[in-house]
């Protein structure tokens, strides 16, 4: 798989240079530089267009309870095809322009979406602390007090108590 690599990315640089020369000889070089300077405006309009749009449909999925794996791979083309469209270049921006049509990602994701899978995991929001204590121990139950569960003792401190906390207050009427 490695090797198989090697050759593209060696072959295409070549290749957009190739293509350079000959839009070059056909257009010249004013046109040329018009094209590449254009397409790469023109992708960063589309990106920023359909990137909105694809960010507001992956928030109404998330809100409706629905998993947006779909519109996940959808965005990420979209944003590999603007990233495309701004490289100079003409086969990238061929490439680039095709990943923006609908119908070439669905034909892509027909291709790779039996080979994603999408897990939906239930996220937590308590918090567990660290799971020893001072010196390896283990940590005791956690207790949640109130202010008026438990009061400083300023006193405390100058009684020779080891600490400054004194026990529960007395709740007599």
């Amino acid at each position: 798989m490695r090797f198989f690599l090697l050759p593209i990315l060696l072959l295409w640089p070549l290749a957009e240079i190739a293509g350079f020369v000959l839009v070059g000889r056909a257009l010249g070089l004013w046109a040329t530089l018009g094209l590449v300077v254009g397409t790469a405006i023109l992708g960063a309009i589309l990106l920023r267009s359909q990137g909105m749009q694809i960010l507001k449909q992956i928030s109404a999925e998330s809100r409706d309870g629905r998993m947006p794996g779909r519109t996940l791979v959808d965005g990420a083309m979209i944003v590999v095809a603007g990233i495309l469209l701004l490289l100079p270049g003409f086969l990238t921006d061929l490439i680039g322009l095709a990943l923006f049509i609908p119908f070439v990602r669905s034909f892509l994701w027909s291709l790779v979406g039996r080979r994603i899978v999408v897990i939906r995991t239930r996220t937590t929001s308590h918090y567990e602390g660290s799971r020893t204590g001072p010196a390896g121990q283990k940590p005791g139950p956690v207790v949640d007090l109130d202010d008026e569960d438990f009061h400083r003792d300023d006193n405390s401190a100058n009684s020779g108590s080891t600490s400054p906390w004194a026990g529960p207050k007395s709740r007599e009427p």
